[in-house]
């Protein structure tokens, strides 16, 4: 019988700011990322999305080293979304096309926005709303694994409520999650586990 792998195993990741880093999370967990300002989560999660040079480990996706995607592949299969996450076009719709918007067209709603949003103009948003549908826009690419830094930190007790419980649902569905956060009840919330970050290196909380 074939055994199924992790999602996504990190083995010696490092660079000059940060690890060495070894964890694996599986299919469908959500694992907190915490620690101090400044510990290196960001540059962590960024490590792995291979935004940042390494200097050595090797990281795999569902058995396959990362060496064999290309960077854009590789990178819409782990997506990061930082805090305030970047926009390159004037409106929410132009970072969608018609498959991605089909896709998720049913949580816009749960998360609190109206359909109008995904054609609003970018500069008119709060910066709550676009960090929910920066999560939309993550979404729409189907990627197996989310690095989420600090996704919440805009919202109000409902929208972040809406915002754990629609990525709840993508979970059971397979997607795994790292998630950044400051707060230990929403930690406890999201995460059956969590790793500390703590002068550039990892452990289990």
């Amino acid at each position: 019988m074939q055994t199924i792998p992790p999602r996504l195993v990190v083995r010696n990741l490092q660079s000059p700011r940060s690890g060495p880093h070894a964890f694996q999370l599986e299919r469908g967990e959500c694992v907190a990322i915490r620690g101090r300002s400044g510990s290196g989560k960001s540059v962590l999660l960024r490590l792995i999305a291979d935004l940042d040079p390494s200097n050595g480990g090797t990281v795999e996706l569902d058995g396959q080293p990362r060496e064999q995607f290309s960077g854009p592949q590789w990178r819409r299969r782990v997506i990061y979304q930082s805090a305030e996450p970047a926009w390159w076009a004037p409106t929410v719709g132009d970072h969608f096309d018609a498959a991605q918007r089909l896709r998720i067209a049913t949580m816009v709603e749960a998360l609190g926005l109206p359909q109008t949003s995904l054609d609003a103009e970018v500069l008119r948003l709060s910066t709550g709303e676009r960090q929910r549908l920066a999560l939309l826009r993550s979404l729409a690419r189907d990627p197996a694994v989310l690095l989420l830094d600090e996704p919440t930190a805009a919202l109000d007790s409902e929208s972040t409520q809406a915002y754990e419980d629609l990525l709840h649902g993508q979970c059971t569905q397979g997607l795994a999650i790292l998630w950044v956060t400051h707060s230990d009840e929403q930690a406890h919330r999201v995460a059956a586990r969590s790793l500390v970050v703590d002068g550039g290196r990892v452990s289990a909380s």
